[in-house]
């Protein structure tokens, strides 16, 4: 065979290659045991970003940015944070918040990767999350793609009140989507995951419970409690997570940072990096003169953004 056909016949598999997106490569996601699974039961870990509160950085909420975080960042998952708090939020707005969170989540259907739809607030708000997570739930659960996170952190409720709201939300969403994966919080910012140990929820299949860190406050305590919490078979997934402080500032703190991605990556664990925005802040990954779609060189992408970038480049497939 000629020099030219095997250069031929390389560039084509590449080509091929390419095009398995994350959706036709793991498929319908399932929970077995402790561990997210693919369609065929085998083990898989997703990585990506969170967008900002849609009611903050609504800019970035467009179908360009899913692609180039796809394509340039290597995402096999977006976490969209439509914000139920604060100014001009859902409940103020649902028109807006709505219009933000179907652009993100059709793109990253037509895209094929997986896509959080993230009810992001402190405070319960149980009669309108039922309300809003049975509608996503008749819109996209035909689409293995969604994965639907019912409350972003829990501050002051307790388990039992989280539990309650819980099975009224999943309870919704199963009407019309009886298996894409369920994220559930547990009290104080989804760090009790030993109350959830103690009385996981009964009765409902391809749930998972959310674990957030911030790795220049939480340590090896927090990893302590997580991976007692695993080994009783308590599936996690890491849906919010950085390297400074929890107030989302301060400084980097890389090693602890390494520790906590080396235990994720021993556990299969799936993990998504707090945020892509824009605010004076260390935990936004850009400065404010980023575009809204995407193509954003080194000097727009702040440093903590370019350790993103570079470890989701690293260690997704």
């Amino acid at each position: 065979m000629s020099r030219i056909k095997i250069v031929i016949i390389m560039l084509m598999m590449t080509v091929a290659a390419s095009a398995v997106t994350p959706v036709k490569r793991w498929g319908q996601l399932q929970v077995i045991g402790n561990q997210l699974c693919d369609s065929k039961g085998e083990p898989v870990a997703l990585r990506g970003v969170s967008l900002g509160w849609h009611n903050l950085w609504p800019r970035f909420y467009n179908a360009k940015c899913v692609k180039w975080l796809r394509d340039d960042w290597n995402c096999t998952v977006l976490r969209a944070a439509m914000g139920v708090c604060i100014e001009d939020n859902y409940k103020e707005n649902p028109e807006f918040a709505l219009s933000c969170m179907n652009k993100v989540i059709k793109a990253a259907i037509r895209n094929g990767i997986y896509v959080i739809i993230d009810w992001h607030t402190y405070y319960p708000e149980k009669e309108e999350a039922v309300k809003f997570f049975g509608m996503m739930a008749k819109e996209y659960g035909k689409y293995p793609n969604v994965i639907y996170e019912i409350y972003n952190e829990p501050m002051e409720d307790t388990w039992e009140s989280v539990s309650d709201y819980a099975y009224a939300v999943i309870a919704e969403i199963r009407k019309y989507d009886k298996d894409n994966i369920v994220l559930v919080g547990n009290p104080h910012w989804d760090q009790d995951l030993h109350l959830v140990a103690e009385r996981p929820l009964e009765g409902q299949t391809n749930i998972m419970y959310s674990l957030h860190f911030y790795a220049a406050t939480h340590g090896q305590e927090l990893r302590d409690r997580a991976e007692a919490a695993w080994k009783k078979g308590i599936p996690i997934f890491v849906n919010e997570c950085a390297g400074m402080e929890c107030t989302g500032d301060g400084p980097l703190d890389m090693e602890e940072w390494q520790r906590w991605t080396d235990w994720m990556e021993e556990h299969r664990i799936s993990w998504v990096n707090w945020s892509v925005s824009d605010k004076n802040e260390t935990c936004s990954m850009l400065i404010p003169r980023a575009r809204k779609d995407g193509h954003w060189t080194d000097d727009v992408i702040k440093p903590y953004g370019r350790i993103v970038r570079s470890n989701l480049r690293k260690y997704n497939p």
